[in-house]
């Protein structure tokens, strides 16, 4: 099996502390990640990227949008300065989508809401979040019955990998769930054995953990993934 490039997440989620993130970039000697600015408006954005700027952050590969409102002013200025190959966001029956970005590579996520095929064939295919998918398969969500066939038919052109627990967590910020974006130990990443011959080339971590911890969890999951 050929290498993934998995990344570690700049996550902004009201959990996760994304300004102290930021400053671990240049402790750690990181030049590439993942960013996911899905909980920032605009105005924080402007300040996650000055914030990024004076960095040394060379590359970010993959970025989750927020199709509500992020134009493609801020689309051109993400692809330019840090090389984006991908984008990702939300299906429209949780989130709209406000702007044209047929000139980028995006992928939809899947959620409590699977995308639809009208929407597949607009866009570039699927982000597989494979936490969202395991849940759902223990939450007993009937929209994931034919998941598994939407992924084999369409392109998966990057993913997003949390821990799954054994029991319900309980968000602050959204319904509870067996997927989490705070891992407690590696056993949370098991489940992903189940899943290895649909993970794409760009894994991308959904974590509020410390980057210094994600990168714990990325050696655990090269072990994993790329064996």
């Amino acid at each position: 099996m050929a290498n993934k490039k998995i990344l570690l997440g700049l996550t902004t989620t009201p959990d996760s502390d994304w300004r102290e993130k930021v400053k671990e970039i240049d402790k750690l000697g990181l030049k590439e990640l993942a960013l996911f600015p899905t909980f920032l408006k605009t105005p924080e954005r402007k300040e996650l990227y000055g914030l990024l700027e004076q960095t040394g952050l060379q590359a970010v590969p993959h970025v989750h949008i927020r199709g509500e409102d992020m134009d493609l002013e801020e689309m051109e200025y993400l692809s330019k300065r840090y090389g984006v190959a991908v984008f990702n966001t939300h299906s429209i029956q949780s989130y709209p989508i406000n702007f044209d970005y047929s000139k980028y590579k995006l992928y939809l996520e899947n959620t409590s809401h699977i995308p639809t095929k009208e929407e597949l064939e607009k866009y570039d295919g699927l982000c597989v979040d494979f936490s969202h998918w395991e849940a759902g398969i223990k939450m007993k969500n009937p929209a994931y019955a034919d998941f598994e066939n939407l992924v084999k038919k369409y392109p998966v052109g990057c993913c997003h990998i949390s821990a799954v627990s054994e029991e319900l967590f309980h968000y602050s910020y959204c319904n509870p769930g067996y997927d989490k974006h705070l891992f407690s130990n590696y056993a949370e990443f098991d489940y992903l054995k189940k899943y290895l011959k649909y993970i794409p080339e760009i894994v991308s971590l959904e974590l509020v953990n410390p980057l210094r911890e994600q990168l714990k969890v990325k050696e655990h999951l090269e072990k994993i993934i790329n064996q």
